[in-house]
């Protein structure tokens, strides 16, 4: 079969060969349930992401997103569609950039996995390996406005009080780090396509080397830039924050680690710099500088950053392997997987650089 072309620069697109569902079953579950369910249903399916698939899915006018797992094997943990419905469908009300979920099925028989849909939202997304929007200003006022907006989003959800709103029991804080470390150290066996001795090495490191664990929070658990939808005419607005199938309480850092993970400075290894890096367009706050505005933002110490720094560059690594495996088994013919196959040694090097400033040696 030929490889479909796609143009990655679009929001969304036609539903890939692979990734069509019953759509028919799907709209007779929806009536009744859901506002414009009853009206002609038009599908197309979301181009970013590589994780859950998304689709829009359109009721004479009135639009509506539904999200599901990818098909295949998927990793234990991952992929958890109740989870995401749960906090959206309570974050909404405290926290704006949070689209608000509609509904939850976990009937499997309807599109072949539990599924939700939530509420439609929009504004523009900086996409991941493609050009910086053009829908966006980029004088360097607005740039450093998106990177503030950007970083004031994560400091605005780890001031979420999470009993308020019901989600005491959305985690296990005590002992959330080593649990993560020791989870992803699984899932890379589980998933690898090669040996990578680096990656065995820096997860024994960190498990030995755990910084003071900060207090608990609602935290996204992908919070990077792609993530994020941000307002045209005023950039420095977050209008949502996507993906939060991983949330969960506990240690904020990670959160801000993940961040800057995906974020690059020019300092950065060549192999990291490859292909569009928005973030190296002046105005762009750097990442000591997105760490010193959180931090006062908040009022946490960030004394221990480069440790969940180097932490989220090693579990970055597994989360690409994860996604390649995929190609390699066949189980996708999205031509973005195709070129992940070196992301995972790469990653694991720059988890030792930024590790190496608190002692790890390779």
């Amino acid at each position: 079969m030929a490889e479909e072309t796609i143009d990655l620069a679009e929001e969304f697109g036609e539903v890939r060969r692979e990734e069509q569902l019953d759509w028919t079953k799907l709209q007779n579950y929806l009536r009744g349930k859901l506002p414009g369910a009853d009206k002609p249903l038009e599908v197309k399916q979301f181009r970013g992401g590589h994780s859950n698939l998304t689709y829009l899915m359109r009721f004479d006018g009135q639009e509506w997103v539904m999200r599901r797992p990818p098909f295949g094997p998927l990793p234990v943990g991952g992929h958890d569609m109740a989870r995401e419905y749960k906090v959206l469908s309570r974050l909404w009300k405290v926290f704006k950039p949070a689209p608000r979920a509609m509904l939850f099925c976990d009937d499997t028989s309807i599109v072949g996995a539990p599924f939700f849909v939530m509420e439609r939202r929009n504004g523009i997304v900086i996409k991941n390996r493609t050009p910086f929007p053009k829908e966006l200003p980029t004088d360097p006022a607005s740039l450093t406005s998106l990177s503030e907006g950007f970083i004031d989003a994560a400091a605005d959800l780890h001031g979420v009080d999470y009993r308020a709103i019901g989600l005491e029991d959305l985690g296990k804080p005590e002992g959330f780090l080593a649990r993560q470390i020791n989870g992803w150290m699984k899932r890379w066996e589980a998933a690898k396509t090669r040996e990578v001795p680096l990656m065995e090495k820096l997860g024994a490191w960190f498990i030995e080397h755990l910084p003071p664990p900060q207090s608990p929070t609602i935290i996204h658990n992908d919070f990077y830039l792609h993530n994020i939808m941000l307002d045209a005419k005023n950039p420095g607005n977050v209008v949502g924050v996507f993906d939060w199938e991983m949330s969960t309480l506990g240690d904020p850092l990670v959160d801000v680690g993940i961040a800057l993970n995906y974020w690059r400075d020019k300092s950065d290894p060549p192999e990291l710099l490859m292909g569009e890096t928005p973030t190296l367009m002046p105005g762009f706050l750097t990442r000591d500088q997105l760490v010193e505005r959180y931090a006062k933002r908040t009022g946490r110490d960030l004394s221990h950053i480069a440790f969940y720094w180097a932490w989220a560059h090693w579990k970055n690594a597994t989360v690409i392997e994860q996604i390649y495996v995929r190609f390699v088994r066949g189980q996708t013919t999205d031509p973005r997987f195709k070129q992940m196959g070196g992301q995972a040694p790469a990653l694991a090097h720059a988890a030792a650089l930024v590790a190496s400033r608190l002692g790890f040696r390779e």
